[in-house]
């Protein structure tokens, strides 16, 4: 099964000025989106494999263009993130089909490497609700410059028979980070952890 998607969106937030101190170079997360119909909606269904194929594809598409929404390299991408909403006829389950068995594997891909896990939420909701993804260092887990999250919303996503599916990706950390801990430089993403 194809996902069916209604529509795609991609954008780049970019913060150059934080509590008066100028950030150089800028902080910037991308943001990657498809609103897919459900194929499940208003029915439950054991088997979810054609949602989880389905994540598959998506992290394929959404991840690959997340990091060309930032111009940059894959190798150059530091931290990551997956998200999903399914509109009020679908269940938490749908999100997590799509979002854990098969997504992480192209993600990585598009980001070369990704040692580490892909933090990831998921919610159910209805139009211009707010759905927040969370981010973490693609490679070292305890790198905590990079504990760090991105929101979305789009005013007509999704509808009671659809998802949201986002990824997000950066191309560094928080702005002005100063908690302690691994940095990006130091870490090694041998374990996934450090």
């Amino acid at each position: 099964m194809t996902a069916k998607i209604r529509k795609i969106a991609t954008w780049v937030e970019e913060t150059h000025l934080e509590m008066g101190q100028q950030i150089a170079p800028a902080t910037r997360k991308a943001v990657a989106a498809a609103v897919i119909e459900n194929p499940f909606a208003g029915r439950y269904v054991e088997d979810l494999t054609p949602l989880i194929e389905i994540g598959a594809a998506l992290g394929d598409l959404l991840g690959r263009r997340a990091v060309q929404a930032l111009g940059v390299s894959p190798q150059e991408i530091e931290s990551y993130g997956k998200a999903a909403m399914v509109g009020e006829n679908g269940e938490l389950e749908h999100a997590a089909a799509l979002l854990h068995p098969k997504m992480g594997a192209p993600l990585r891909a598009a980001v070369e490497k990704g040692a580490a896990l892909v933090p990831s939420s998921k919610k159910r909701g209805g139009p211009g609700q707010d759905l927040d993804i969370p981010l973490g260092h693609k490679d070292a887990a305890y790198v905590r410059s990079h504990f760090d999250g991105v929101e979305i919303r789009l005013n007509d996503a999704p509808r009671a028979d659809e998802i949201l599916v986002a990824i997000a990706v950066t191309d560094s950390g928080r702005p002005l980070p100063r908690v302690g801990g691994l940095t990006h430089g130091d870490a090694e993403g041998k374990d996934g952890l450090r």
